[in-house]
Order: structure tokens, then sequence, then C-alpha cells
């Protein structure tokens, strides 16, 4: 089987995006990084959305975000 969008652990989303894990924890709290996908008692985050936060702020920062 083959993982197309892993799933990322909070720790390794704060590492992809070069900021600290409480951080990261306020982001999620305020919206700016979507809520979690639950596993059980795991939090996870798709890589592709991860990937989908950092093209949205090079867009808003270009003005081309809606």
């Amino acid at each position: 089987m083959q993982i197309t969008d892993p799933l990322l652990t909070p720790r390794e989303s704060a590492a992809y995006l070069r900021i600290s894990l409480p951080s990261f924890w306020r982001r999620v709290a305020d919206g700016t990084i979507p809520r979690p996908v639950k596993l059980g008692s795991s939090s996870r985050w798709p890589l592709s959305e991860i990937q989908a936060v950092v093209e949205f702020a090079k867009a808003k920062r270009d003005g081309t975000a809606a």
C-alpha cells in the first residue's frame, strides 16, 4: 500500500512549518492551521493540509488570497 498523503504528528507539522510546538497549537486554536484528524486520542494532519497553509500564506503575502 502506498501512502500518498502521509499524516503528520503535531511535532512533525510544527517542524515542517519551522515554528515551535506551542506556536503550532496557537495557530490551530486561531484557525490559521486546520483542526486535526483524530485517530482515537491521536491528532494528525495530512501533509497536503500543512502545505496548503504555506501556499495560503504565500498567496496572502502576494495579495492573491481569496
